[in-house]
């Protein structure tokens, strides 16, 4: 006769038991048992209480158990939300979508709306994109630190249908070659393509059973794979390119890789495309802007070789030791200077593969900072004194660099461009070695000027030093005519290389 009482005093102790089922266990995200023990009791307690529902009369009634479900949904979110975060393994994650998923679709057979799991399963994906992103940043690190740089060698026709399973590469001159032959990128290049697919067939896994439409999942794809290249990738790339020990081979394999990597993009854009069904044509479709990855790394891998070969350059002349009070030049080029064109010749032979543009501005980029730093060499404040002889073994080794020029180093320049590097210092050693201010003077300031690229602040500079050898050299200047005479010529000219400046 208290059924009244009794049933409050159920729904009281069914509300108690409903909050002690719905703390979760405090380690609960490091294994996948801790969450099942979770969800099981959750299914348990209201499975029961769907039971009694329909089997008493009055004990329960539906708002009392929406009441309860609305807390026990919110409950378990917060607690997958905080638990979830903790994780830092894919596989895991995806297990516990699994299992969220049969949580769900149990719970809705008995009735329960669950919409608001699946909504929160769409948070558990960014986390679970973000530990692929970590995953796979590791993937991508050992490749490129296990790789040796040089193009893959193929000995038979089973090695080659190997690689080219793995990569889309096609090319009709490299098939007819017989065998052995070699592919033109290396081993990073198959294997940063295959882990591509298999980051986008993970990415997939976790798109199963959530109920999305495909333009859904596609969008989802291309999303991460496209913060897999922009992000992940693009830091491995920048990182191996920005290393102090990676030498110019290094680097020109890496721009032919990275070509090839760009190329293949369209074919990973059709292998979404084969995936979801969605065609790239439709208007809601993500890009695939990776592929700015490969572009951007082979730009710093192009700076970085310029940058590179400039570094040698400087070495090279660290080691110039010119006798600027020579009386007479020696018979042939500096040593340290035939030494560095022997170093840019086989240097250039490399860069064979590189992309036209690449080898030619490498090329003139190391012409023009050779011939800046050659004429620094001569108008450093610490060389006080230079005689005609110092200037005439400087010449010879000037002409040595236009030799270099001369004979195209680099294919595709067009006709003396490459000498045009060395014109600002040609025209100055004619000017001093043939003493020719007669002409300079005259026509200073016309375009068609014979020495249109001597400064004459320049001019005056290497004047003053020549002016102080003879003084130095000759206590007895005075007694000599002709010495005298020079020494008048000089101070004439500078007056009027002085006159021209101001």
């Amino acid at each position: 006769g208290a059924r009244e009482t009794f049933e409050n005093y159920y729904r009281k102790q069914r509300r108690k038991q409903a909050r002690l089922v719905l703390q979760p266990p405090s380690n609960m995200h490091e294994t996948l048992d801790g969450y099942r023990r979770y969800f099981n009791q959750i299914v348990g307690f209201f499975v029961v209480e769907d039971h009694i529902l329909h089997t008493t009369q009055g004990l329960v009634n539906r708002a009392y158990i929406d009441e309860l479900w609305e807390m026990a949904l919110s409950k378990t979110i917060a607690a997958l939300r905080t638990h979830s975060s903790y994780c830092s393994d894919p596989s895991l994650v995806l297990d516990l979508k699994n299992l969220i998923v049969l949580f769900a679709d149990t719970l809705q057979g008995y009735g329960f709306p669950v919409n608001q799991l699946f909504d929160m399963l769409l948070e558990i994906q960014d986390q679970y994109s973000e530990t692929l992103l970590k995953k796979w940043s590791g993937v991508f690190r050992n490749i490129l630190d296990s790789d040796n740089y040089s193009p893959i060698p193929v000995t038979n026709e089973e090695v080659y249908k190997r690689i080219v399973g793995h990569f889309p590469f096609q090319d009709m001159e490299l098939e007819k070659q017989p065998f052995p032959k070699k592919f033109p990128f290396s081993e990073f290049v198959p294997k940063v393509y295959s882990q591509i697919k298999e980051f986008i067939y993970a990415c997939l896994k976790f798109s199963e059973d959530l109920h999305l439409s495909s333009t859904e999942v596609d969008d989802m794809i291309r999303k991460s794979t496209n913060l897999l290249l922009t992000r992940t990738l693009s830091n491995c790339l920048q990182n191996v390119i920005k290393r102090k020990n990676v030498g110019l081979t290094e680097l020109v394999q890496i721009i032919i890789n990275t070509t090839h990597l760009e190329k293949s993009c369209k074919f990973l854009e059709e292998f979404i495309t084969n995936i979801t069904n969605v065609l790239p044509e439709t208007v809601h479709t993500t890009k695939l802007y990776g592929t700015t990855t490969f572009k951007d790394a082979r730009h710093a891998a192009e700076e970085e070789i310029y940058t590179n070969l400039n570094q040698k350059i400087d070495q090279f002349l660290q080691l110039a030791d010119y006798d600027w009070t020579a009386v007479e030049p020696g018979s042939k080029a500096s040593d340290y200077l035939v030494d560095l064109i022997g170093f840019l010749r086989s240097t250039f032979a490399v860069f064979t593969h590189l992309p036209g543009k690449v080898a030619q501005t490498a090329c003139m980029s190391a012409c023009k900072h050779l011939s800046t730093s050659l004429m620094q060499l001569l108008l450093e404040a610490e060389v006080r004194q230079l005689t005609l002889g110092a200037l005439q073994q400087f010449n010879l080794d000037v002409e040595e660099c236009e030799q270099f020029a001369r004979s195209g180093p680099v294919p595709g320049f067009q006709g003396d461009t490459l000498q045009l590097a060395f014109i600002d210092l040609r025209q100055l050693l004619e000017l001093f070695i043939q003493w020719d201010w007669s002409t300079y003077l005259a026509d200073y300031g016309q375009p068609t000027c014979k020495y249109l690229r001597v400064n004459p602040t320049t001019a005056l500079v290497l004047l003053e030093k020549m002016r102080d050898t003879s003084r130095k050299n000759n206590v007895f200047a005075q007694f000599r005519k002709n010495e005298r005479d020079k020494q008048k010529l000089i101070d004439t000219v500078a007056k009027q290389l002085r006159s021209l400046l101001s």
